[in-house]
């Protein structure tokens, strides 16, 4: 798995620094592309997560920014997929907590880049490789996939990007 970073951290249009023509509710919105290597054989779906475990000490609790899957047995997912692909799946992200104000959908079940608000952070996306199609519905929650996802996992691997604050 590859993702292209500028000087080793998220490139600005995918987070904090993105522009406003990538932004909702003052939130980044254009999602980051993710170069794919060789799927393992019997590669159905794949699905991901896109998550701040730096995050606990700021809100309490680990940060959902993406969550998604039904992109099939796929080597790239492109930019913006989250906006553009209306063929995918997407749970809800973190913005959806009652600890937030009421966001829109367009923003709670999409993908919503990384704002770190007290210094740099690692984020933390991960890839399934998965031998069939998840049966979710646009809105999941992330331990709805988790159970969706148990028995049917191939192979999975993670990367950890850098955002700054």
């Amino acid at each position: 798995m590859a993702i292209k970073t500028v000087n080793g951290t998220l490139p600005d249009k995918y987070g904090k620094y993105a522009p406003e023509e990538f932004k909702l509710e003052g939130k980044p919105v254009c999602s980051l592309p993710i170069d794919l290597s060789e799927l393992p054989s019997g590669t159905e779906d794949v699905a991901i997560t896109f998550i701040d475990y730096d995050a606990v000490p700021v809100c309490g609790f680990p940060f959902i920014h993406w969550i998604a899957c039904n992109f099939g047995p796929v080597t790239e997912i492109p930019e913006d997929s989250s906006r553009q692909n209306k063929d995918i799946i997407q749970g809800k992200n973190s913005l959806a907590s009652k600890f937030y104000p009421d966001f829109s959908e367009a923003l709670t079940e999409h993908y919503s880049g990384p704002m770190p608000p007290d210094k740099d952070h690692q984020y933390t996306l991960t890839v399934y490789a998965l031998d069939e199609k998840l049966d979710l519905q646009n809105g999941f929650y992330l331990n709805e996939m988790y159970k969706a996802m148990k028995g049917h996992i191939i192979d999975q691997t993670e990367i950890d990007i850098l955002a700054k604050a």
